[in-house]
């Protein structure tokens, strides 16, 4: 056999005529196409069947790091009202931004685990327990009138006040058709 017929000769065996490999190129392409199209489709029901309106005016609170107290912007219509020092009592249904960073005392010592937790009527919808870093505490939440949300520790010392705070902010109302 001469080298001139080894450069005609194919290096892998070819499918049968008819036969297609899909590739997993194709696979990828398709699978992202169609959880596109679900997420779009999934959106699209949610946002016809719980249509939302911007928040007319800005509804905030925040709670330090200096002051210590709640900083509140509220329009006419208050969105929350402070029963506490670190606690908010929802006066208004709608979807709300909660920000927050928590600052961990290194220096802290004591038997007691560090824990940081955001509840919603002694709910728990958060917890911290990573003491080494800064940590950002928070989400988008439904929330409804009559909510209480806080911000609690194990330890009062087991974070740094003057760089610890979290707050919240109105993000849009419900709209209902009837």
């Amino acid at each position: 056999m001469s080298l001139s017929h080894m450069e005609d000769m194919p290096l892998s065996h070819s499918s049968p005529q008819g036969t297609h490999r899909s590739s997993w190129k194709q696979w990828f392409l398709y699978s992202t196409i169609v959880t596109l199209l679900l997420l779009c489709s999934f959106s699209t029901l949610i946002l016809t069947f719980l249509p939302l309106k911007t928040a007319s005016e800005p509804c905030i609170a925040k709670f330090g790091p200096f002051p210590l107290k709640w900083q509140m912007t509220c329009p006419k219509l208050p969105c929350v009202n402070k029963t506490a020092d670190e606690k908010l009592e929802i006066l208004q249904n709608g979807l709300y931004l909660i920000y927050g960073q928590v600052a961990p005392n290194t220096t802290y010592k004591e038997p007691a685990p560090f824990e940081v937790r955001l509840r919603k009527n002694e709910d728990i919808i958060q917890a911290l327990t990573k003491n080494s870093t800064i940590q950002n505490v928070g989400g988008t939440y439904e929330l409804h009138a009559g909510d209480i949300l806080e911000l609690i520790y194990n330890s009062e010392h087991q974070v740094l006040k003057n760089n610890t705070y979290w707050g919240i902010l109105l993000l849009a109302n419900p709209q209902y058709n009837s």
